[in-house]
C-alpha cells in the first residue's frame, strides 16, 4: 500500500541472509545461492522492476551442458541428450531400460505422501534412484531422498505425473506447450532452465532491492519475542536490547527455528510446529588456483558427489566458468560444498582439516596438486530447510494456526520452496496479503 509505513528489522549488519557475495582479492564468492533459474519468471521480473536489467548475467553455455558426477574417484559426465544417455556408463542397460520404461508405467493413485527416493524407484527403477535422484537432491537440498517429500520438494514433477501419467511425457508435453505459445506470440522458442545472476554476484540483487525501500533497514536489531495485544490488536516486537516496536501487522521471514523462538510466548503450539522443520548443516569452501595449476578442463558447471557415496564433499561448482568477470585473469575459482544431512560432522572440522580434505578430493577428481592462491570458508550451522515426509501437512497446520493471529504473516524458505524463485514468488504473495489486511484494519 502506498501509505504503509514499512520497517525492516535485521539482526545482522547487512541485508540478504545467505544470499550475499563476498568480493575479495578480485574474486566474487557466493556464500549462498549461486543464481536462479528462469523456470519461474518471478525473480527475473522483479530484477527488471527494480532497474537491474542491465546488471543481469546469464550463465555460460558450457555450464548448462557440461555437468558431472563424482563416482568411483573419477568424474563422469551427466548425459545431455538421448544418444549420450545410451552411451553413458552411469547406468547398466537394465537400468537404462527401466528408466526409459517410465513413460509406460501407470500413475500412482495413492494420495499419501511419498519420498523422492520411493517415487523414482517406482517410476524409473533402483539404479536411477541411486544415481540421478540422489545427485539431484544432493545438489539442491544436500538432504536424504529417502526422507524428503516429493510433492513438497518437487511439486512440478508430482503434477506432471498426475496430469500426463508420466514424467517423461509431462516434460515433452510442457515443452510442446511452450513451443506453441512462443509461435503464437511470434517469438523464438527457448528452453526453460537457464541460470542467471548479476554483475558482481547475488549481492547486487539484494542491494538493488534494499535501495528501493523508502526506509532503510535497521541493522543490529535482534528480536526476542513478538506479542499481540488482545485490547488494541497491535503487535509489539521486543528487541533483545529492550527496544520495542509496534505494528498493525508483522511478517516473519527469518529461518523457521528463529520464528519458533519469537512466537513461543504468543502461541506455544504454533511455535512447536514451526520448530519441527529440520535444517541441515553445510560448509562452503571457495578455493582459487592459477589456471596453469588446474590440469582438468573446467568448461562446465562442476560436479556432484551423491550423498550415498559419503564423501568429504557434496560437490564443486566451477565458478569462474559459470559467470564472466568473477576472477582475476589467469585464475580459476572453485566453490566446494561439504556437510549435508549425512556428513554434518564435516562442518565442525577446523579450517586446516577441512581445507586438507577438500584438496584431497580435488586431487582425485581434478588432479589439482598445487596450493590454492586464495581460500574462504563459510559455515552454515542451519543451512537448508529439509522438507521431510509430512511437510505439506505440517505447513497447512502452521498456516491454519497463524490465521488465528490477525496481522501475523509467515514467510521465508521454510515453507513453500527453498530456491530464490520460490522466495520472490512468496514475497509478492505476502505483500498482497499484508496490503489486503491493512485495508481492513
Amino acid at each position: 500500500m502506498p501509505t504503509a509505513n514499512v520497517r525492516v528489522l535485521e539482526a545482522g549488519d547487512r541485508p540478504g541472509g545467505t544470499a550475499w557475495s563476498l568480493r575479495e582479492a578480485g574474486f566474487v564468492v557466493e556464500i549462498g545461492p549461486n543464481g536462479f533459474l528462469d523456470t519461474k519468471p518471478t525473480t527475473l521480473n522483479l530484477s527488471r522492476e527494480i532497474g537491474l536489467t542491465d546488471r543481469l548475467v546469464q550463465s555460460s553455455e558450457s555450464a548448462a551442458k557440461n555437468r558431472y558426477l563424482f563416482l568411483g574417484d573419477q568424474l563422469k559426465p551427466l548425459p545431455a541428450g538421448f544418444t549420450a544417455f545410451l552411451q553413458s556408463d552411469l547406468l547398466s542397460w537394465r537400468g537404462k531400460l527401466s528408466l526409459l520404461w517410465e513413460r509406460f508405467r501407470g500413475k500412482r493413485t495413492d494420495t499419501t505422501d511419498e519420498s523422492i527416493d520411493a517415487f523414482v524407484r517406482r517410476r524409473a527403477g533402483n539404479e536411477a534412484a541411486d544415481v540421478f535422484a540422489d545427485a539431484l537432491v544432493t545438489g539442491i537440498y544436500a538432504g536424504d531422498p529417502k526422507l524428503l517429500s516429493l510433492p513438497a520438494c518437487f511439486p512440478r514433477i508430482a503434477e506432471l505425473e498426475r496430469e500426463y501419467g508420466s514424467v517423461i511425457k509431462g516434460f515433452a508435453g510442457a515443452a510442446k506447450k511452450r513451443r506453441a505459445e512462443a509461435q503464437k506470440q511470434g517469438l523464438p522458442y527457448q528452453r526453460a532452465g537457464k541460470m542467471w545472476s548479476f554483475q558482481g554476484g547475488m549481492r547486487t540483487f539484494v542491494e538493488g532491492l534494499t535501495a528501493r525501500l523508502r526506509q532503510a533497514p535497521e541493522y543490529g536489531v535482534a528480536i526476542r519475542t513478538v506479542r499481540r495485544s488482545a485490547d488494541s490488536g497491535m503487535w509489539t516486537v521486543h528487541g533483545e536490547g529492550n527496544e520495542a516496536f509496534e505494528a498493525d501487522a508483522i511478517v516473519l521471514t527469518c529461518p523457521a527455528w528463529k520464528q519458533a523462538e519469537l512466537l513461543a510466548e504468543a502461541d506455544e503450539a504454533l511455535a512447536g510446529q514451526i520448530a519441527a522443520i529440520p535444517y541441515n548443516r553445510v560448509a562452503v569452501i571457495a578455493l582459487a588456483f592459477r589456471q596453469g595449476d588446474v590440469p582438468t578442463s573446467t568448461e562446465g558447471f562442476g560436479f556432484i558427489a551423491p550423498q550415498n557415496t559419503r564423501r568429504d564433499l557434496l560437490g564443486v561448482q566451477w565458478c569462474s566458468s559459470i559467470y564472466p568477470n568473477r576472477v582475476p585473469d589467469g585464475t580459476v575459482l572453485l566453490r566446494a560444498m561439504a556437510g549435508g544431512w549425512h556428513r554434518a560432522d564435516v562442518v565442525d572440522w577446523d579450517d586446516a582439516k577441512l581445507l586438507a580434505a577438500i584438496r584431497a578430493e580435488l586431487r582425485l577428481a581434478m588432479k589439482i596438486t598445487a596450493e590454492p592462491i586464495f581460500n574462504k570458508i563459510i559455515r552454515w550451522n542451519r543451512a537448508i530447510p529439509q522438507y521431510h515426509l509430512g511437510h505439506l501437512e505440517r505447513v497447512a497446520r502452521i498456516e491454519a494456526s497463524a490465521v488465528r493471529h490477525p496481522g501475523l504473516l509467515l514467510g521465508g524458505n521454510a515453507y513453500h520452496g527453498v530456491a530464490l524463485n520460490d522466495c520472490t514468488e512468496q514475497g509478492r504473495v505476502l505483500a498482497e496479503r499484508v496490503a489486503n489486511f491493512l485495508r481492513h484494519v
